[in-house]
């Protein structure tokens, strides 16, 4: 009993110490680039969103957090809620690296990503404790909490111990789930290059047993699959899976649809495509809320790019909560959580907009760095090279911008942030064909450091971060290899939800 009653008094000691670091550093940001709508560290680092959950009347948000700098030290979990998916609280940081399972002084190790389950009333997280040059790195491990806010880790950790093979490449990201009695937990390996969503059941969260592999790689689909999660949506046993594998570039993140046997923990793949096309996405978690939605947030950033917003005190963010829906066809449609109407004011509505080719056009009052825009084309009478799109954050001058483009030839959108301004340039590019009728529905939702795009009802995702000066809020419309006529533009002001910092 001692020995546990210490253990709890040095993670105690250690949340306090970050708590303490982080309300310190939070007082000295640098805000030019902070978002106004998204979710994201009060200060320091965030990356992987974590134990996503409907708790007790709330969403809760967790992430990968190092509070003491901008960028990945030893790994705590963040913690946030909401009541609606827009506004957000910062909770006490709930998990800090304090035990030989997952506490290391090197850059990246400590507490990894995970997610949360309500085990009869008790929020339990289950994460990945990782520490280089250890025999296992990477087990598998508990932490719950009576009042959602104040976690103690379990005593029976690790539960899982080492991986089914004792492989180090990776062994992590427990996503877990209940069905009947049973618990489900699916977690991301990597074994003679392929990556694999392996499986394990347990009746109590602490006792596990290995099914194996759920689905893996086919030799193009990377050598590790990182934050795996995989969950029933559409009709009968449709189930989809999402992952973000390691080592295939361009590729960042792949949801597979499909179904899955509850008996044998197979999954039987259908359709495999990316779930957003833009450069800045990765390891998407869902939950199920209390209205059997199937909700997806992501980590707004991606390895290696260059974080502008890193030399000002932090780093990260989370994508707008987004509803996942499957179609017939198998594909996966991911829109904005119709919660988000509730920032929108300002509104300006034009209709018939026509565009000249080689045309840059301004609207009146039409610009800003926190917007939400809904254009509709009628594409289907436009030469093969045409081209329809908006130019967004333009500098006055014209020198600086991020376009958005469709070309009907190609059947391609494209987002282009060479001219974008700080940070990485490159250009996103997705397939689309237009709607049933013809059409082309794009909604773009901009917040001062980033662009999410959607198309045609949810069928294509686009993320991007981009960092222009703050001055530069210009919107201008073109055509080009011919005239082409915006058919409607909504346009609303977004209102900010932060700053928002609650220390209780």
């Amino acid at each position: 009993m001692e020995k546990s009653t210490g253990k709890v008094r040095a993670h105690r000691t250690r949340i306090a110490e970050a708590g303490a670091a982080l309300k310190e550093n939070a007082s000295k940001l640098n805000d030019t680039y902070r978002l106004h709508y998204h979710m994201m560290p009060p200060a320091g680092w965030m990356n992987d969103p974590n134990g996503l959950i409907y708790f007790k009347g709330d969403y809760h948000l967790f992430y990968q957090h190092d509070p003491y700098q901008a960028k990945q030290g030893p790994m705590h979990w963040g913690h946030a809620r909401s009541g609606d998916l827009v506004h957000w609280e910062h909770l006490p940081v709930a998990l800090a690296p304090s035990e030989p399972y997952d506490k290391g002084g090197q850059a990246g190790q400590g507490c990894w990503s995970g997610s949360a389950v309500d085990d009869n009333g008790m929020l339990t997280l289950i994460y990945t404790g990782h520490v280089d040059g250890q025999t296992p790195e990477e087990v598998q491990c508990l932490a719950v909490s009576r009042d959602g806010i104040t976690f103690e880790k379990s005593a029976a950790n690790p539960v899982i111990g080492d991986s089914p093979d004792a492989e180090r490449f990776g062994f992590r990201d427990p996503k877990v789930w209940k069905r009947g009695d049973t618990w489900y937990m699916v977690v991301g390996y990597g074994k003679d290059g392929l990556g694999k969503a392996i499986v394990y059941t347990s009746g109590d969260l602490l006792s596990w047993t290995y099914q194996g592999a759920a689905a893996e790689s086919d030799g193009r689909m990377g050598d590790m699959w990182e934050c795996p999660d995989l969950f029933p949506l559409g009709e009968g046993d449709s189930h989809v899976l999402l992952i973000s594998p390691m080592n295939i570039a361009p590729v960042k993140n792949l949801y597979l649809s499909g179904t899955f046997d509850y008996g044998s923990c197979r999954f039987e793949k259908g359709v495999s495509e990316q779930i957003d096309y833009g450069f800045d996405f990765y390891a998407p978690q869902t939950l199920v809320d209390d209205r059997g939605r199937r909700i997806m947030i992501a980590w707004m950033n991606i390895w290696g790019a260059a974080m502008p917003e890193q030399a000002h005190g932090w780093l990260g963010a989370m994508t707008l909560p987004r509803e996942l829906t499957l179609a017939a066809d198998g594909t996966l449609r991911s829109n904005p959580v119709e919660e988000l109407a509730a920032l929108r004011s300002d509104h300006k509505a034009y209709k018939g907009v026509a565009l000249e080719e080689g045309s840059l056009v301004e609207l009146s009052r039409v610009s800003g760095d926190c917007l939400e825009l809904e254009l509709v084309a009628d594409v289907s009478s436009l030469a093969a090279c045409a081209e329809i799109g908006l130019r967004i954050r333009c500098s006055g001058d014209g020198s600086s911008y991020t376009e958005i483009r469709y070309s009907a030839g190609e059947r391609k959108l494209y987002m282009d942030r060479e001219l974008g301004g700080a940070g990485d340039g490159g250009v996103s590019e997705a397939p689309l064909s237009p709607m049933a009728d013809g059409r082309v529905k794009l909604r773009l939702f901009i917040d001062r450091s980033s662009a999410e795009l959607f198309a045609n009802e949810g069928r294509i995702a686009m993320t991007n971060r981009l960092y222009p000066d703050p001055s530069h809020t210009g919107i201008r419309f073109f055509a080009r290899g011919g005239a082409a006529v915006i058919e409607s533009l909504n346009v609303w002001q977004l209102e900010p939800v932060w700053p928002r910092v609650n220390w209780n």
